[in-house]
């Protein structure tokens, strides 16, 4: 009899133990379409950040201690976010081709990352910057913002099993979120009031033509002409010129011109002098032009942000991209980006 409550009392001391709470991370998964030949794991708050190699097909595995939170997943191109705790054990997937989209996860603690990847989905649909700049009054801003916030109130705290950290969190930055969305859009649709469809268009006159000579918009009448106003040093301009230059070829031989302004001033310029600072910036603006191969016709600005073509249209930011009638009327004092398919949608619409 002592001999089996010994063996009991062992038997009971290795489930014990067997029972225990891992003090990790199991993290697995599989990257179809992968980008690179590592995957990163990141907290700015803690410092944490791990590395974890992918094997061939894409697949990894590996254990991680961390501290219960929101870490970031980046795959050396996009990234997600996923909630780790101690005692997970998560497999992910996805396929870089559709990265948000196909983003899930399994196992023990996944309903926790699947809230984080579904909550943004469901917030960039929600917010759509094409949808929402589509309005044309404070008021239907208003309306649909409200509707916004209603339906993701619904989805953050639909599902009791999430860890109330991150349903605090959701519902604490959501009234700041559509505040910023709301300050931007209002500054857009204010801007089709102040400038609307069919009223004449401010003018410039004798931009510098990186082609030689001058030119003036009077001298483009008869084309719709669609305006980019941009600068070498602002990244996301950059970022549109392949999109631009997609635009350019498509609808090279329509009834269209394409316009660049330089808005340079010599920011990113050191200089002795103010007008030093301008000269090296517009040297620097001819240096892009022939770098980069732009096309369409390329001018710069007489008086930078200051120009009397900015101030009218209003320009506080770039890119800005504006679309004028062949009458030179206003069709869009703030038209889609090159990259946006609604810009090509414009452009059937009038029949360029």
């Amino acid at each position: 009899m002592k001999k089996l409550l010994i063996i009991a009392l062992g038997l009971s001391i290795l489930a014990c133990k067997e029972e225990a709470p891992k003090d990790y991370v199991e993290l697995t998964g599989k990257i179809t379409n992968k980008y690179g030949d590592s995957i990163f794991i990141q907290n700015r708050a803690t410092g944490y950040f791990k590395s974890i190699p992918l094997k061939e097909d894409g697949s990894f595995n590996d254990t991680l201690k961390v501290e219960p939170g929101v870490y970031t997943f980046f795959d050396g191109n996009e990234t997600t976010n996923l909630y780790l705790k101690n005692g997970y054990d998560i497999n992910m997937s996805l396929d870089t081709k559709m990265f948000d989209e196909t983003v899930k996860y399994s196992g023990t603690g996944s309903e926790q990352s699947n809230f984080l990847a579904e909550k943004s989905l469901l917030e960039e649909k929600m917010l759509d910057e094409d949808k929402l700049g589509a309005l044309e009054s404070l008021e239907a801003l208003d309306k649909e913002l409200e509707t916004i916030k209603g339906e993701l109130n619904k989805f953050y705290n639909a599902n009791p099993d999430i860890d109330s950290t991150l349903v605090a969190s959701a519902n604490k930055n959501l009234d700041p979120i559509l505040k910023f969305y709301r300050g931007y859009f209002a500054d857009a649709i204010n801007l089709k009031i102040e400038l609307p469809k069919g009223a004449e268009s401010p003018t410039f006159e004798n931009y510098e033509n990186y082609a030689g000579g001058t030119t003036s918009l009077s001298d483009l009448k008869g084309s719709y002409v669609y305006i980019d106003v941009w600068a070498t040093w602002c990244g996301p301009c950059k970022a549109e010129i392949p999109s631009l230059k997609e635009v350019e070829a498509k609808y090279h031989d329509r009834n269209i011109k394409f316009v660049s302004i330089s808005v340079d001033n010599g920011r990113g310029y050191r200089a002795d002098t103010p007008e030093n600072a301008k000269a090296a910036s517009k040297e620097g603006w001819k240096n892009m032009v022939a770098e980069k191969e732009l096309g369409g016709i390329q001018l710069f600005a007489d008086n930078d942000w200051q120009s009397e073509f900015m101030l009218n249209y209003k320009v506080n930011s770039i890119p800005r991209f504006i679309l004028i009638d062949p009458e030179g009327k206003i069709v869009s004092p703030d038209a889609p980006r090159p990259s946006k398919e609604e810009l090509i949608k414009l452009f059937e619409s009038l029949n360029i």
